[in-house]
C-alpha cells in the first residue's frame, strides 16, 4: 500500500469516528442531558437527531417512562404506638433531568433508594399521626393521597423525579402482637355474634306471638261465624217446622210421641211405670185396633 493510500484511510477512518462521535440519537422513551467536562450545559434533550463536541461534549440518557420503586416492608409506630411492619411501592418518572443527574449522578439505583427513604420518611409522619384502624382500613386512601403529594413535592425538588403514585401492598402486624389482636378480634366478633343471635330470637318471639294472636282471631271469627251461620240455619228449620206442624195438628202430636218412644226405648235397661191408658200409650194402643 502506498504511503498516499494509507494516509487517506487514516484520514477517512479519523473522520468517521469524528463523525460519530459529533453525533447523538435520543429516542421517545429516553430523556438526556449533554455534559461538558462533567458540567450540564444542556438538560431535557428533546427526542431526535443532535449534533455534539467530539470528546469534550458527554451525553447521558435516562429512561423517561413510569419506573418501580419497591420498597422493603418497614416497622411504623401507629398514633396509639403499636407497631405496624408495611410493605409499599411507589410509581415514578424523571421530571428534572439536570436535578435528577445532578442529585443521582445519574444512577437509577441511587434514585430509587433515596425515594425509598423519602417514602419511609413520609410514612413514618403520616401512620404516627393515625389510629390502627385509620391506617388499615378507616383513612387508608386518604394517607396514600396526602402522602404521595407530599413525597411528590419533595422529590421533584431534591430529586428531579415526578412520583406518580404510593400504594400500600399489605400492612401486618408484628409477630409478637399479632395472636393478642387476632384473639381479640375474635372475641368482639363472638359478642356481635351474640347480639344478632339475641335480636334474632326477640324478633322470633313476636313474630310467634304475632302469628299466635292472628290465629286466635281467626279461630274466634271463623267460630263466631259458624254459630252466627247455625243459628240461621237452627231458625230456618225451626220455621219450616212450625209451618208443617201448623197444617196438621194431628201428625205434630204423632211425630211428638214417635220421637218420645225412640228417647224412652233407646236402650233396654230403661224401665218406665206408667199407667197403660195414659197419653203416652195413646198412638200404641191405636196401633192395636
Amino acid at each position: 500500500m502506498s504511503t498516499k493510500k494509507f494516509v487517506l484511510s487514516f484520514i477517512l477512518l479519523a473522520a468517521a469516528i469524528l463523525g460519530s462521535n459529533s453525533l447523538f440519537i435520543v429516542n421517545e422513551m429516553q430523556r438526556a442531558v449533554l455534559l461538558e467536562f462533567g458540567a450540564v450545559v444542556r438538560a431535557d434533550i428533546e427526542p431526535g437527531l443532535h449534533p455534539k463536541w467530539p470528546f469534550i461534549n458527554e451525553v447521558m440518557k435516562f429512561d423517561a417512562r413510569v419506573l418501580t420503586s419497591d420498597a422493603p416492608p418497614e416497622r411504623f409506630l401507629t398514633l396509639e404506638k403499636k407497631a405496624v411492619i408495611v410493605d409499599s411501592f411507589a410509581k415514578f418518572r424523571i421530571d428534572n433531568v439536570a436535578t435528577y443527574y445532578t442529585a443521582t449522578s445519574g444512577d437509577e439505583t441511587r434514585a430509587e433508594q433515596l425515594l425509598k427513604q423519602r417514602i419511609n420518611t413520609g410514612l413514618r409522619n403520616e401512620i404516627s399521626k393515625r389510629t390502627l384502624y385509620e391506617v388499615v382500613s378507616g383513612e387508608r386512601d386518604q394517607l396514600m393521597e396526602v402522602l404521595t403529594s407530599a413525597i411528590n413535592e419533595v422529590a421533584r425538588m431534591e430529586l428531579g423525579v415526578s412520583v406518580v403514585d404510593v400504594r400500600v401492598k399489605r400492612i401486618d402486624l408484628p409477630p409478637e402482637v399479632s395472636q393478642s389482636v387476632y384473639n381479640r378480634m375474635n372475641t368482639e366478633r363472638d359478642i356481635e355474634a351474640r347480639e344478632h343471635r339475641a335480636k334474632g330470637q326477640e324478633l322470633a318471639v313476636g313474630i310467634s306471638a304475632d302469628a299466635e294472636k292472628q290465629r286466635e282471631v281467626i279461630m274466634a271469627e271463623a267460630y263466631s261465624s259458624a254459630e252466627q251461620t247455625r243459628g240461621e240455619g237452627d231458625a230456618e228449620s225451626a220455621a219450616t217446622y212450625a209451618a208443617a206442624f201448623t197444617k196438621d195438628k194431628e201428625f205434630y202430636k204423632f211425630y211428638r210421641s214417635m220421637n218420645a218412644y225412640r228417647a224412652a226405648f233407646s236402650t233396654k235397661s230403661d224401665v218406665l211405670i206408667i199407667q197403660p191408658d195414659s197419653d203416652f200409650f195413646k198412638y200404641m194402643n191405636q196401633s192395636e185396633n
